[in-house]
């Protein structure tokens, strides 16, 4: 096996089966012709009118390629890690399962080198260079080339600088401000009113009523509330506590004191 230069070849990323070129999926290539001129048709067995062809895509949009092609019989067990090719085929056609094609499916991230290129001969004494061989199938001879391939440019997502250098901001961001009510309109126009009136006022004396004075120790003839003095006060409310002491000046029954007679 030998390894390419690095370069801009893109690496093959599904294998199949498929019919004709009606039922090939649009995004693979049909191998037709072998290199050394022979139809490409598997015919299953003799008499049959129609066959199946060899097909790949070299599709990047999985994100996945093909690191290896294998050939196994229907007696071996399929390789751990390989899978066996996908059959695009009319109603009714089937592939023969004596030999079967399995390959080994990657990230395309995961691998520097994978398949590139597959070719297929009708006679098994004729090399390809820079091919490494797989083995014989029905009658053909599968080859594939493996190296190096151009991994597809990543592509920036579109990112708003201003949320960028927020994010990379240490200090802390504010909370968003509270939303302000709306204003009544009642409410406006009726505070608005009090202060033009106050506006209005501003700068004018102002005095009590004469007939709202009263002077001290008067009685008002109204409500009939006599005025007092704090002396009047003192006066009238002076207690002495004499209940009190008399009180405590009772006299108390005499204690005995346990084990001496009392004085007669």
């Amino acid at each position: 096996m030998s390894l390419m230069e690095r370069g801009n070849v893109r690496p093959v990323t599904a294998v199949a089966w498929a019919s004709n070129s009606g039922t090939c999926p649009k995004d693979f290539t049909l191998i037709s012709l072998t290199e050394d001129g022979a139809s490409a048709n598997f015919t299953r067995t003799f008499g049959m009118k129609s066959g199946y062809y060899l097909c790949y895509s070299k599709d990047s949009a999985g994100g996945m390629v093909v690191s290896d092609i294998r050939i196994i019989s229907d007696k071996d067990s399929l390789p751990h890690g390989y899978c066996f090719i996908a059959e695009h085929l009319e109603p009714k056609a089937t592939v023969s399962k004596k030999k079967r094609v399995c390959v080994r499916i990657v990230p395309v991230g995961s691998v520097e080198t994978a398949v590139l290129d597959i070719k297929l001969t009708a006679k098994s004494k004729m090399m390809l260079q820079h091919y490494t061989f797989v083995g014989d199938i029905h009658g053909y001879v599968l080859w594939y080339r493996k190296g190096y391939f151009s991994k597809p440019t990543p592509q920036a997502k579109p990112r708003s600088v201003s949320l960028d250098i927020r994010q990379l901001s240490l200090e802390q961001q504010s909370p968003p401000l509270p939303l302000r009510p709306r204003y009544n309109a009642y409410v406006y126009l009726k505070w608005r009113c009090i202060l033009l009136f106050s506006a209005a006022l501003d700068g004018v004396p102002f005095s009590l009523h004469p007939k709202f004075e009263t002077q001290a120790n008067e009685t008002n003839s109204d409500l009939n509330i006599p005025i007092k003095s704090l002396q009047d006060i003192e006066n009238e409310y002076n207690y002495t506590f004499s209940v009190e002491e008399n009180a405590a000046k009772r006299i108390r029954p005499s204690v005995q004191m346990a084990g001496i007679p009392s004085t007669q």
